[in-house]
């Protein structure tokens, strides 16, 4: 489990610090003050990999940057720290054999997907640097295409991609495929809407493709490549973990090898393209997937997941785990990024988690209802006598931006009463 990561001089402030929690690790924060980049940051410090562009150091007289992470190996605590070498425009490695921090998977919100797998990735016989060995990739990145349509590597084929092996497995009638099923039922929205494969089909003369198909609510079978952004981001995390697990096993069995004990999910932005009442869902049903893909109580599962969703947060209230658990704020302050780990409370709705210190709205309405409530509270405050023309005009402003419903009222017309406003 990835334990503690200290960044130095690097990323969007001068020093940033989590000592993460073992099950669940929410990164919560306004766009552009560094979630992905943490993340981004995390499966380097695990795997020795990066994902797209190094990390930037900061520049200047007396910086050092530095990233520094500590997890739980496969055989011992794990601890090291990384400086920039300016001259060589790159960040040094550990020397040795590198550590082995168990599965780690990367889920990116453009689709695009990465691998670490101990039985696959990891050379047991590894150079100093654990990266120039020539039969094995130090990591898969899957784009989003290649999600679908397979990953190739140096004349090597790695994966089928989703729509040949969905095909593959459904024909066999397997493990995978009935795991595929299990991962789909899981993740589905609701038990109204499930998520459930309907015959192979061909969609083309010029794709000869056994096409996976998925039983619409509205009685048609939609091939996988035609179905919503929502649904297929949902189905490639299925079939993505089904993959990754089944591989695992098979080249563990190759080498005489026991499974791993652990595995590090990384997500950015969980909720992207889902539907509020798939947000309720998602995050406990990618637990449940991937306990029950291990088929044992002795793998531990780690998720540091990114979210802008204050419907999410609300629908973790009941499982949320003070002692196993964590959710963590990345806030400016003052003109600087600083991290709050945020002391967990129930808040109920997703409305009280909006104006919460998490998100920080002042209304969970419209800007125009935002600002007449602001106005008529400001009305409602004064100690000196009200102007009936002010009162109209504050009154308008609600009528104009408030439904007849909206709670606000009860609180406005029991004030224009007390004040003699109103009958």
């Amino acid at each position: 489990m990835l334990e503690r990561l200290e960044l130095h001089h690097v990323g969007p402030a001068p020093e940033l610090i989590f000592d993460f929690a073992p099950r669940l690790n929410l990164v919560t924060g306004d766009n552009g003050v560094g979630k992905t980049f943490v993340l981004d940051v995390a499966w380097w410090a695990l795997t020795r990999t990066w994902v797209s562009h190094p990390a930037s150091p900061h520049r200047g007289q007396g910086i050092r940057p530095a990233i520094s992470v500590q997890f739980e190996g496969k055989r011992k605590p794990v601890s090291y720290s990384s400086s920039y070498d300016f001259q060589a425009q790159a960040w040094t490695s550990k020397g040795g054999r590198p550590a082995n921090p168990g599965m780690v998977l990367y889920a990116r919100v453009d689709g695009s997907f990465s691998v670490w797998d101990p039985a696959r990735n990891y050379w047991r016989n590894a150079p100093s640097l654990g990266v120039d060995a020539p039969d094995r990739p130090a990591a898969y990145h899957f784009g989003p295409r290649e999600v679908w349509d397979g990953l190739e590597q140096a004349g090597k084929y790695l994966c089928n991609g989703l729509i040949r092996d969905w095909a593959s497995w459904q024909g066999r009638n397997g493990e995978p495929y009935h795991q595929l099923l299990q991962a789909l039922e899981a993740l589905s929205p609701s038990e109204q809407e499930p998520l459930v494969p309907g015959e192979l089909t061909r969609i083309s003369l010029e794709d000869v493709r056994d096409m996976p198909t998925l039983k619409a609510p509205y009685g048609q079978e939609v091939p996988v490549v035609y179905a919503s952004a929502g649904v297929k981001r949902v189905i490639s995390l299925a079939y993505l973990l089904v993959w990754t697990w089944q591989e695992h096993l098979q080249a563990s069995r190759l080498l005489n090898q026991e499974v791993t004990r652990s595995i590090i999910f990384l997500i950015d932005e969980v909720e992207a393209h889902l539907h509020p009442r798939w947000q309720r869902t998602v995050l406990r049903s990618l637990l449940r997937v991937m306990s029950a893909l291990t088929g044992t109580g002795d793998v531990q599962v780690q998720v540091l997941a990114v979210t802008h969703s204050p419907l999410l947060l609300a629908s973790l209230e009941p499982l949320f785990d003070a002692q196993r658990d964590a959710l963590w704020h990345l806030n400016l302050k003052n003109d600087r990024v600083v991290l709050e780990r945020e002391v967990w409370r129930r808040r109920g709705d997703a409305n009280s988690w909006l104006i919460s210190d998490v998100f920080e709205l002042g209304e969970p309405r419209s800007l125009e209802a935002e600002q007449a409530i602001h106005d008529a509270e400001a009305l409602m405050g004064q100690e000196r006598l009200v102007d009936f023309e002010e009162y109209e005009r504050v009154r308008n402003g609600l009528c104009a931006s408030l439904p007849d419903v909206d709670p606000f009222w009860l609180r406005w017309r029991f004030w224009a009463q007390e004040a003699g406003l109103e009958e």
